[in-house]
C-alpha cells in the first residue's frame, strides 16, 4: 500500500477523525462529497439492495449515515455491510426504516411462529433461546455459551419475512476462565491466521472481558480479530480497540 494512502482510522472505541482521506489518485484528498458518491454507487451496485429511497449522508470524519426507506429488515443490514466496504468510512450510522410490502405484513403470532421455527431448525442455535414479537420487531431472549451462537440467531430470525427489527437480549454465559489463557489462546489465534499481523494486534483479559487493540489493514481483517477473540471459551464481551490502517 503506497504510502500516500496511510490514515488511521479508529473504527471502534474512541474514533480518531481522519485529517483527510486520500483518493485513489494518492496526490489528491477524497473530499466528504467523493466518499458520499462512493457509498452510494456501493449501494447501487450491490443487488440485494434497492438504494433508490436511501439517503447517504457524510460528516466529514468517515463517518456515513444512511437514512429513508427498504423494504425488509435483511435489507437493511445488507446496506451497513455494504457502506462498510467502502474506502474511507470509520464507522455507519444505519438510521434506515424497514417498510414492508403488502404482500410481506403478517400477525405477530404467525412471524414469531416461524421465527422458532427457524430457529429450532438451526442446529448452531441452541435451545435456550426464545423470541418475542411485538409489531414485527422481535425480541431474542435467553442464553448462549458463544457470540456465534447469538449470531446466527440474530441472522437467522432477520430473514424470516415480516420481521421490522431484531433486538439483542441474549446473555453470554459460562464460567471465565483464567486471564492469562484467554490471553494466550487468542493469541496463538492470531498468530495462525493467515490475515492477520498478530505482531500488531495485543489482547488484554479480565473476567471474561476481552481488549483487543492494535492495528489491521482492512475491515475483513479488523473483523477477523474480533472473531477470534470471541471464539475464545469463556469470553462474555469484547471491547474493539482496533485501528484501520487504510
Amino acid at each position: 500500500m503506497a504510502a500516500s494512502r496511510a490514515l488511521r482510522i479508529i473504527v471502534r472505541g474512541d474514533r480518531v477523525a481522519p485529517d483527510a482521506l486520500a483518493n485513489e489518485e494518492g496526490d489528491e484528498k477524497m473530499t466528504n462529497e467523493e466518499l458520499r458518491k462512493n457509498v452510494a454507487d456501493e449501494l447501487f451496485w450491490d443487488p440485494k439492495i434497492d438504494s433508490s429511497s436511501i439517503a447517504v449522508g457524510t460528516d466529514g470524519s468517515g463517518t456515513v449515515t444512511l437514512r429513508g426507506t427498504v423494504g425488509s429488515f435483511r435489507e437493511k443490514r445488507a446496506a451497513k455491510k455494504a457502506a462498510e466496504r467502502v474506502y474511507g468510512v470509520t464507522s455507519v450510522e444505519n438510521e434506515l426504516n424497514v417498510k414492508l410490502m403488502t404482500d410481506d405484513a403478517r400477525s405477530d403470532a404467525d412471524v414469531r411462529g416461524d421465527v422458532l421455527q427457524a430457529l429450532m431448525l438451526d442446529t448452531l442455535v441452541p435451545n435456550t433461546i426464545d423470541a418475542k414479537v411485538n409489531d414485527g420487531e422481535v425480541a431474542l431472549e435467553g442464553t448462549a455459551e458463544f457470540k456465534f451462537q447469538r449470531d446466527e440467531a440474530i441472522d437467522v430470525a432477520g430473514n424470516i419475512r415480516g420481521v421490522i427489527n431484531v433486538w439483542d437480549e441474549i446473555a453470554i454465559v459460562g464460567p471465565p476462565p483464567a486471564a492469562g489463557d484467554v490471553k494466550d489462546a487468542i493469541t496463538k489465534a492470531f498468530d495462525r491466521s493467515a490475515k492477520l499481523d498478530s505482531d500488531a494486534l495485543t489482547v488484554e483479559s479480565s473476567n471474561g472481558t476481552v481488549t483487543v487493540k492494535g492495528t489491521v489493514q482492512s475491515w475483513a481483517e479488523h473483523d477477523e480479530a474480533i472473531d477470534a477473540a470471541w471464539a475464545a471459551p469463556g469470553v462474555r464481551n469484547v471491547h474493539d480497540r482496533i485501528a484501520v490502517l487504510y
